[in-house]
């Protein structure tokens, strides 16, 4: 989980951590009050939240709206509209349902959030959270056994070893404490938690295990479960989803790896690190084919060459069967375009990561007329659901996994907040191309916008240039004092008018350094703008400040930007 921390004062308008969600037509707030974590808010660290009454004005395309917002205390959790139950429920307390929970009871909204299975989702239990623990162990592992890395530091390490039910235990219990953490917050501002499976039973009404309730507003955040193609079965010992490797109950000494996106990769990291030969299996004809086509082939230098991680592009796996009588896992290969044989491995065991498919079944979306496009629920960019006959479903928005836009926890979280802005009176879009991801291998990758040829097709299209600019970490003070020089960033952008595209990072903390570039798209910043900007020295910060100031752009800075630097 990432936390923000912004504290400000005042009492006549938005918290300044709301600043970056509103829409480019919002009047923005110039002295934001409150203190508010973003992520895990501050009830889950033991602050006390607000009891004050806040109004709060908008000024949306020329028109205003004015909207009272009562901060919930813990133990309130405001009033319902007349003739419903709450204000809003929410089908799902995953990272995407608890964001929106605890923003709407911030608006003053009676809120409620259906679980079916424990709070925190897939990203909590199942998925970013213990994997990064798993990660941690990893990059220590890597450090350790690696003498010439330590040598240069003037360090002699003794071999490094693990204990493979102490990792299992330290992924299990960070996903307890983070779970804790995520029930506790809401608890602490009176979000109502039920328990059930929830489904939509028509306009305005949900069913939880034998109970009704009605609400104003339904967001639908019921997230997303491991794909696995068909051919494969999968026994949870030697044929695993990322839900099973998770837990870690073996270390194979050979594991196949089905896809090479950010699920096989990270996973590829741990089990290399603790001492498993990998081979991937991707289907289309490179790995890694979801990144920026640089980045991809300057990851696969570091990441997969060096390791015991050999590869079988162009292929798919038709059939996957599972060891039992003393035979090994055995692997069906075969072309991905012509479908003839290719070839058949043995392995000791076989991670499908090939995806995450949306859990829609059993939501009752045929009583409101909804139908799914290959599991996705069709909704609009405010996340309004679209019904079978193209028409939007009057209060019902969907979010997260569920709806297909972006697969990210954080992007879940980021819509919820959208929808609750909403709601509650505030037109706001979000602006996706502004949503950041990462995959935390050692080295990270990190990127937000566009790739170069999907940047370059863009600006076929729409008729302007494109340019790139590209900084090594190893000009970087930092990044050589830590002996990682290995990296590269690079900025894909527009040279007339400093319009930042797209910015794709490998290197060290890559996952950290990629929101100044992600908060730049959001706000619309320009680089002739960001590249007036300080970054402390020596740190690796430094390496986007580079970044931009590397950039060629025709437009002058703007008046206020100008200032400010004749202001320092």
């Amino acid at each position: 989980m990432q936390s923000a921390l912004s504290i400000s004062f005042s009492q006549t308008s938005l918290p300044l951590a709301n600043r970056p969600l509103c829409s480019s037509n919002a009047a923005p707030s110039t002295t934001p009050r409150n203190l508010r974590f973003c992520g895990l808010r501050r009830e889950a660290f033991g602050f006390s939240p607000s009891k004050q009454l806040t109004s709060c004005r908008f000024q949306i395309q020329s028109r205003r709206i004015e909207v009272s917002a009562a901060a919930s205390s813990s133990a309130g959790n405001g009033a319902p509209s007349k003739s419903f139950d709450y204000d809003l429920i929410i089908i799902g307390a995953g990272v995407g349902g608890h964001g929106a929970a605890l923003h709407a009871v911030e608006k003053g909204l009676k809120t409620a959030i259906i679980e079916g299975d424990v709070v925190g989702g897939t990203c909590v239990n199942r998925g970013c959270v213990p994997s990064k623990a798993l990660l941690a162990v990893s990059g220590r592992m890597r450090e350790l056994q690696n003498e010439h890395h330590m040598k240069a530091f003037g360090l002699q390490v003794s071999a490094a070893g693990y204990d493979r039910q102490g990792v299992a235990d330290h992924a299990s219990n960070l996903a307890t404490k983070i779970r804790n953490n995520l029930t506790n917050s809401m608890k602490a501002l009176g979000v109502d938690i039920l328990t059930g499976f929830g489904a939509v039973l028509g306009p305005q009404k949900v069913k939880y295990g034998d109970n009704i309730i009605t609400g104003k507003d339904i967001i639908i955040a019921t997230g997303s479960v491991p794909f696995v193609p068909k051919g494969i079965e999968v026994d949870g010992k030697t044929v695993i989803t990322s839900d099973h490797a998770l837990k870690l109950e073996s270390v194979p000494d050979w594991i196949a790896i089905v896809g090479s996106g950010y699920i096989g990769l990270e996973f590829s990291d741990v089990y290399t690190a603790l001492g498993s030969e990998v081979t991937f299996i991707e289907a289309l004809d490179q790995l890694m084919p979801g990144f920026d086509p640089e980045i991809s082939k300057l990851a696969q230098r570091v990441l997969i060459n060096p390791r015991k991680i050999d590869y079988h592009t162009g292929v798919f796996a038709s059939k996957i069967t599972p060891a039992k009588d003393g035979k090994p896992v055995m692997i069906e290969l075969i072309d991905a375009k012509t479908k003839e044989p290719k070839d058949t491995l043995e392995v000791d065991a076989a991670l499908i990561a090939t995806g995450r498919a949306p859990f829609t079944n059993g939501l009752g979306l045929e009583n409101i007329n909804v139908v799914t496009q290959r599991g996705f629920i069709p909704v609009d960019e405010r996340m309004r659901v679209i019904d079978g006959n193209g028409k939007l479903v009057p209060h019902l928005y969907c979010i997260g996994d569920a709806n297909g836009k972006m697969m990210l926890a954080h992007a879940a979280s980021a819509q919820g907040i959208s929808v609750v802005e909403q709601v509650t009176g505030r037109d706001h879009v979000l602006n996706h191309h502004s949503i950041p991801a990462a995959c935390f291998t050692h080295p990270e990758i990190s990127m937000v916008g566009l790739t170069e040829p999907q940047a370059k097709e863009k600006a076929e299209k729409e008729g302007f240039k494109v340019s790139i600019a590209k900084t090594s970490f190893k000009a970087n003070t930092k990044a050589l004092a830590e002996n990682e020089g290995e990296g590269l960033a690079k900025m894909i952008y527009r040279p007339d008018n400093g319009e930042i595209l797209g910015v794709h990072i490998f290197g060290l903390h890559a996952a950290d350094l990629i929101h100044e570039a992600s908060n730049a798209i959001a706000l619309g910043t320009r680089i002739q703008d960001i590249k007036l900007a300080v970054h402390a020295h020596p740190t690796l910060s430094e390496v986007v400040d580079e970044l931009f100031k590397a950039a060629k752009v025709d437009s002058p800075a703007s008046v206020t930007a100008q200032s400010v630097k004749v202001a320092v």
